[in-house]
């Protein structure tokens, strides 16, 4: 079968384009295993969802380039400007929300701290609005090597030293006292608990490896701040993503209007 020379450039268009979808569903992959290693469920496989039917889009596009199905072609344009409006909606939805990041310094703290009233509200839905929900991303915190893992460090021997080292948001939200409690540093995991409690979190403190600060507002803080940087990785391979398919949607329209002479979303195109 001999193609033609717009049918050629259509069928590398959309092979190009599958290229493009095996990017959002590799992506989608990464943030959905690192959702799971942070104990978290924040729209894990949606990303991956999209990645998939872009996928079916692009493949049904090169199948119509290919064997010059006309109808397929135009599905392919169809379903294509549809997918590429979603994805800039996705993205800015994503910019919306994660804008914010609770994040903040401490004088003299290698690490940063984080404070749950400075993300989204619709993040703060996430790990505030469903008590069962955070119970059980407690448990999985509890089990994991979060906090474990900074307890065996035996490199901290000295507060100065602790104070100077490089924490995870989730390290330094759910394995120590929030800094404003003013608790005597023991070693990464043990603090000594001043006579008062100056704030909310400082009560839900506790030695015990099982508790922490597991229910502490910094805690939840921690989490979003993860996935929060776990989220603008996604966020960048998106944008870049979505430019690529917008310039070979245009390419591939391009392409088509000038083989086919008719609106390609005519109403009363005859196939």
């Amino acid at each position: 079968m001999v193609m033609s020379k717009v049918n050629k450039v259509l069928a590398w268009v959309a092979l190009l384009a599958l290229l493009c979808t095996a990017i959002i569903i590799a992506a989608g992959i990464w943030f959905a295993s690192a959702q799971a290693g942070e104990c978290a469920r924040l729209e894990r496989w949606r990303v991956v969802i999209l990645g998939v039917v872009a996928l079916v889009v692009a493949l049904a596009g090169f199948v119509g380039a290919y064997w010059n199905k006309r109808f397929l072609l135009r599905c392919y344009l169809l379903f294509m400007a549809a997918l590429i409006a979603v994805l800039i909606a996705l993205l800015v939805f994503a910019s919306v929300v994660t804008h914010a990041s609770g994040e903040y310094k401490v004088l003299g703290r290698g690490y940063h701290e984080y404070r749950l009233d400075g993300f989204s509200t619709w993040l703060r839905g996430y790990v505030s609005d469903d008590p069962a929900r955070w119970e059980g991303i407690m448990s999985c915190l509890a089990d994991s090597d979060t906090c474990k893992k900074l307890a065996r460090q035996a490199g901290f021997v000295t507060a100065d030293q602790f104070y100077q080292s490089s924490l995870s948001p989730l390290q330094s939200g759910c394995c120590k006292p929030p800094p404003e409690c003013g608790f005597g540093y023991v070693s990464p995991t043990v603090w000594t608990n001043p006579t008062s409690a100056p704030v909310q979190d400082c009560g839900l403190w506790s030695n015990d490896p099982a508790q922490l600060c597991y229910q502490c507002d910094s805690c939840r803080a921690g989490l979003l701040a993860t996935l929060r940087s776990q989220w603008h990785k996604v966020y960048v391979t998106l944008i870049v993503v979505t430019a690529a398919l917008s310039i070979l949607y245009v390419v591939a329209w391009t392409a088509y209007r000038n083989v086919s002479g008719k609106p390609i979303f005519g109403r009363y195109y005859k196939w």
